[in-house]
């Protein structure tokens, strides 16, 4: 007779044996690039070397300590991603709650909330880049209707409005994505639990904070991992609309990566950038779960 023990065990075998085609997939995709991009960043290999590697151990690490257009790309992707995934947490969680209702015609409403983010990036980009237009932008032709300015305001072309701009874009975008995933969490919370709270006197409110909030907290963490990942990595909608300037102040690290390794064919440094930015990104990514867990253990969400 099998025991218990032994049971487990060969389903564990089994799942592993199942799981292992996509592990090797993933860990050709996506580690076979990090391992690459490693080993080229211990090299010199630029037009200088007649692109030929050249063995330079950690110069290029060294190099990028005192570069300041990194530091400055990587604040303006910090500011970039913290805005934009802060602000599309709290609308997505305001638009999910309120498709969550009961009203006539939502099938049609949660259809349309969708489209933004179905729309291709680098199209967004192009048609905001317009909006924004200080000549013929909507955004100016409604503030000069309205009496509010009488000279177009040059929102691409100031490094504060740019910045807001790009964040404003990308929060219109991405919105949806992140109402769409709370959406389903909302769906899978019982109605059962609201009435027995309300049977105790409690408000909306209450109910939001003591069982919405707490059961939410999963896909809640979901989201914000995957969109901050994203941000992080933000690429089209920058490139598209404000090309990283003016003056640098939109360019963000993957901007400046490739020009790094496509303008200026730096290859070694390019990798050394790839390596650092990604070594970064794990490590937000593992402090902001860290965090979610340890709230999610202390208000005992499940």
């Amino acid at each position: 007779m099998i025991d218990l023990h032994t049971l487990r065990g060969r389903e564990q075998q089994t799942a592993w044996l199942l799981l292992a085609p996509a592990l090797l997939l993933l860990l050709f995709v996506f580690g076979y690039p990090i391992l690459r991009a490693f080993w080229l960043s211990v090299f010199t290999k630029n037009l200088g070397t007649e692109l030929q590697p050249v063995f330079s151990g950690l110069d290029n690490y060294l190099r990028m300590a005192g570069d300041g257009r990194f530091w400055q790309s990587l604040w303006a992707t910090t500011v970039f991603t913290t805005a934009s995934v802060l602000l599309e947490l709290l609308l997505g969680l305001g638009i999910a709650l309120v498709l969550n209702q009961a009203f006539f015609g939502r099938g049609i409403v949660r259809t349309t909330a969708i489209l933004p983010w179905a729309l291709p990036t680098a199209l967004i980009g192009l048609a905001w880049s317009w909006i924004f237009n200080d000549q013929f932008g909507v955004v100016n032709d409604i503030l000069r209707r309205l009496g509010l300015i009488k000279i177009g305001i040059n929102w691409l072309g100031d490094p504060t409005l740019a910045m807001l701009a790009a964040i404003f874009a990308d929060v219109w975008k991405t919105t949806p994505f992140i109402s769409i995933l709370l959406l389903a969490g909302l769906q899978s919370i019982s109605a059962d639990l609201y009435e027995a709270y309300s049977v105790d006197g409690a408000n909306a409110w209450q109910s939001f904070r003591k069982i919405t909030l707490p059961l939410l907290l999963p896909q809640i963490l979901i989201a914000v991992l995957f969109r901050f990942a994203q941000a992080f990595g933000i690429f089209d909608l920058i490139a598209v609309m404000t090309g990283g300037g003016p003056g640098g102040a939109t360019e963000v690290v993957s901007l400046y990566i490739y020009s790094t390794v496509m303008r200026y064919l730096d290859f070694g440094y390019g990798a050394a950038l790839v390596v650092v930015t990604f070594l970064i990104l794990i490590a937000a990514v593992a402090i902001a779960s860290f965090l979610l867990n340890k709230y999610r253990a202390r208000t005992g969400a499940i």
